[in-house]
């Protein structure tokens, strides 16, 4: 034991990964302005309105808007026209 080891903090490493870890989940999911389900929710709406109406992979889009308080999911989706449905 050395002369000053008394003044050294010990420092726990897994909390102090955890914390990084926290942050930097923190700012990604602020960088691209929505939790991270979102992806995964768009694909799964798009596989079920293709099992009634053919559409392209980009015709389902999920935003996550703020209004105030309230986070609302906005969707939208671009149906073919009948013409090239049929």
């Amino acid at each position: 034991m050395g002369l000053f080891d008394f003044l050294k903090v010990k420092k726990n490493t897994a909390n102090i990964a955890k914390d990084r870890l926290r942050i930097i989940i923190a700012q990604e999911r602020s960088a691209f302005g929505g939790p991270d389900y979102l992806p995964l929710l768009r694909r799964e709406l798009l596989e079920v309105i293709r099992k009634y109406v053919n559409v392209d992979v980009d015709a389902v889009k999920v935003d996550l808007v703020k209004e105030g308080d309230h986070d609302m999911l906005d969707i939208s989706v671009s149906l073919p026209d009948r013409a090239s449905a049929a």
